[in-house]
């Protein structure tokens, strides 16, 4: 556990140099990035190799002046080694870094919130969730894993947060917190109201209900640890602009632009982050828009027959994610025992569109279900004709969700953004 998170942080480390080596005249890299590398990837890595390999690789990288690499690396060795050395010598067992995990959102996050609501936004028939657990469907909008599940698996959870909406959300595992997302809602209310889900007002009230329970069954102190405790993790906006503001008249002519309607948004997301922090909720993470351009979804529907990702919305994501940045600086700035971190999923999910081959992908333009280009919820069916037989060769499981093998990897940038939720 301890090597999987280093290993992560330090991989991270060294993706921020590759650009700059593979500029070099002869197309390598220095000797010591590709034994670190190779050690980093190795299957039976120990901490000591790889500690003796950063110690004796310092020399060149001496003479390179490329310090930098190491200094990022053992400040995180360090911090990594410390904490999970005090963990385990007081525990002597595993044990999850925080008491509960809280997922409030949308499809991002949602494992089965719409399964029993009067909407066809849900997923808990095949083909989703065939590369699952028991290859069942859950609700969960991918082949198999959602980023979320990846990083609950590296905070060493023995399951997952249940679906509150969900009968599986007994008395026993609410302890270990809950999930209130719900496909297609978002910071405006509206967008949830047209597709008959889980408004984000609503998630919050639910919330209040399942601290209520909690106290009932733990009592007042240990709950309140619980919920200071916990990591807290938000998705939205990525419905309000593709399936409430870009096809909505009404929306478009209160707000001419989409970045005015980027004010109640933010502000919604505001109002948001200050309940939660009433309601106890110290550590929160909030994803950014992905770039709603290169989705397959939107390039079929807003891209006017061409294959390639719609400029004009991943503007509109880049924009909102530094308007979303600004207004997470200000809520800490106010909130002072606040731990607000924005959680960058456009750059990843980017880089892998952009570059597929480098992290294993051969289709990037459209998903694996069906055609690739609509489907999705109730049209990624067993009966829609095309699905891929592989879905690891797949960016996106869906016209508009990451596959189980995308999601894997963009857990692994959430879970190097989001260390300081942690420790």
């Amino acid at each position: 556990m301890f090597l999987d998170l280093l290993l992560l942080v330090i991989k991270h480390q060294l993706r921020r140099f590759e650009l700059k080596h593979q500029a070099r005249k002869d197309g390598s890299s220095p000797e010591y990035l590709r034994a670190i590398t190779f050690i980093a990837n190795s299957k039976n890595v120990d901490l000591r190799g790889l500690r003796s390999m950063i110690l004796l690789a310092k020399g060149e990288a001496n003479q390179n002046n490329e310090l930098m690499i190491f200094d990022l690396i053992n400040f995180n060795i360090a911090i990594i080694f410390s904490f999970f050395l005090r963990l385990w010598l007081i525990n002597g067992v595993k044990t999850q870094l925080v008491p509960a995990v809280f997922l409030f959102g949308d499809s991002v996050l949602d494992v089965g919130n719409n399964n029993n609501l009067p909407t066809v936004i849900k997923s808990n028939f095949l083909p989703y969730g065939r590369d699952f657990t028991n290859h069942t469907p859950t609700g969960r909008f991918s082949n198999g894993k959602l980023a979320i599940d990846y990083l609950v698996d590296t905070l060493a959870f023995e399951s997952y947060p249940s679906a509150y909406l969900n009968t599986n959300a007994t008395d026993k595992n609410l302890l270990i917190g809950a999930n209130f997302a719900s496909a297609a809602s978002g910071y405006d209310d509206s967008t949830a109201d047209l597709y008959l889900t889980v408004s984000l007002t609503k998630q919050l009230e639910n919330y209040g209900e399942y601290q209520r329970r909690v106290v009932g069954m733990v009592g007042e102190e240990k709950a309140s640890s619980i919920f200071s405790g916990g990591l807290y993790v938000i998705s939205a906006g990525t419905s309000d602009f593709l399936q409430n503001y870009h096809i909505s008249p009404t929306l478009q002519a209160t707000y001419p632009t989409a970045e005015q309607y980027f004010v109640p948004l933010l502000k919604k997301y505001a109002q948001f982050v200050e309940n939660l922090y009433s309601m106890g909720a110290r550590k929160i993470g909030v994803t950014s828009l992905p770039p709603l351009g290169c989705l397959p979804g939107s390039m079929t529907l807003f891209g006017f027959g061409n294959d390639q990702c719609v400029e004009k919305l991943n503007y509109e994501a880049l924009s909102f994610n530094k308007r979303l940045n600004s207004t997470s600086q200000t809520l800490r700035n106010r909130l002072s025992t606040l731990n607000l971190v924005v959680l960058d999923i456009y750059q990843p999910l980017y880089n892998l569109i952009k570059n597929p081959k480098e992290h294993g992908f051969k289709e990037t333009e459209k998903g694996c279900c069906g055609t690739g280009l609509v489907e999705s919820s109730i049209l990624c069916n067993k009966l829609s004709i095309g699905t891929c037989s592989n879905a690891s060769d797949y960016v996106f499981w869906d016209s508009f969700h990451p596959s189980e093998a995308a999601n894997n990897i963009l857990a692994n940038d959430m879970i190097t953004a989001g260390t300081s939720l942690v420790f």
